[in-house]
This record gives structure tokens, sequence and C-alpha cells, in this order.
């Protein structure tokens, strides 16, 4: 199994994006308060926004804590709104029930419709710097009330065959529509500057 690490996948980290402390040992609350007040810069004194974006840092990171990407990065182009995206990087490996990964199995994989699917999933076959991959975008609904409503969730992904034996997704997720284009891009980009060295 290879040996993931920053040295070997490498992901540009956009502007207004924090990484999230997902592979080291730190104290979440401290790094969230450190982190709120990067964003939020000097001349940003508002206790409550602070604490609201510190908070929601600190749940973002706790959150993708739980799925082990390689990276992940919380993007908040504007504090007072809070995260609008999250950018997970993270690894599959073949198995013994998958002894080799190819584009059509990153295909499957990411483009199975699930109970929860809004509409269905729309998959691309495309090629990057870091191998073949595969563009889906799909989108989920969570947290559905008694009334029978509930929160969309969307999502762009790339699954990247980096060789016969390991892959790479990308996953960029959000809740408001009303950025899905420029996220889609947001995604396009960075997919494109992923890079594998060994």
């Amino acid at each position: 199994m290879p040996e993931f690490a920053a040295a070997t996948v490498r992901l540009r980290t956009p502007e207004h994006a924090v990484a999230l402390p997902v592979r080291t040992p730190v104290d979440l609350a401290a790094w969230a308060a450190a982190a709120a007040r990067g964003l939020v810069g000097p001349d940003g004194d508002e206790p409550k926004l602070l604490d609201a974006l510190a908070h929601e840092l600190r749940e973002a990171a706790a959150d993708s804590r739980e799925r082990g990407p390689v990276t992940a990065l919380s993007y908040v182009p504007e504090p007072r709104l809070g995260e609008l995206a999250r950018i997970e990087l993270s690894a599959l490996v073949a198995d013994e029930s998958h002894p080799r990964l190819t584009v059509d199995l990153l295909r499957r994989y990411l483009a199975a419709p699930t109970p929860d699917s809004y509409r269905p999933p729309e998959a691309e076959l495309r090629t990057l710097p870091a191998g073949p991959a595969v563009r889906v975008r799909h989108a989920y609904v969570q947290d559905v009330g008694r009334d029978g409503l509930g929160t969309v969730l969307e999502t762009c992904a790339y699954g990247i065959r980096a060789d016969e034996t390991w892959g790479l997704v990308l996953l960029v997720s959000w809740r408001s529509s009303a950025y899905t284009d420029a996220l889609c891009e947001l995604t396009d980009d960075l997919a494109r500057t992923v890079r594998v060295t060994s």
C-alpha cells in the first residue's frame, strides 16, 4: 500500500482557503481560533464573528477527520458568511475485490446514485496532469425534516487514476446553489494542480 503524505500528493491551496488539520494531532479549539483570526485579518475585532467562524472551522476539521483524507481545506472567501465549500483529497487503494483500479471503476464509485440523490449524477471523462480521470457532478438531499424539506448538498468530484493500484478523489462540496458555477470552475482548476510524486 502506498504511503500518502504531503511529499507524495500535492494540491494547490486556493486563495481564501485554510488547511484543516486532519492528519496531525492538535487542539482543535486553539487551532480554529487562530485560523479564524487569520481569515478575518488583524482589523477584524468582532468577537461574535471570530467565535462563529472558529466554531465552524472546528466542526469542519472534526468532520473531515472522520473521513481521513490526505488533505482537506475549508474555502472561506467571505469570513462573515462562513465556510462556502469543503475541499478534500482522498486516496483509494485497490483491494482483493478490485485488484486493478480503473477510471471506469472510479466512475461507477463516484456516479452511483443513492437514496439521497437529488438528481442523477453527471459523469465526464477527463485527462489531468496526474492521470486519466472522471469528473462527476452530484447533488444530495440532507437533513430532511418532518415537512419533507431538506438541504441540498452539491458536489463536484474528480476520480484520478494514479496507477493500477491506487487513485485519488478530489471532492468539493457546498450548500449554496448561487455559487455552483464558480465552485465547479474552482474544482476544475484545482484538479489540474493535483500532482503525484514518488
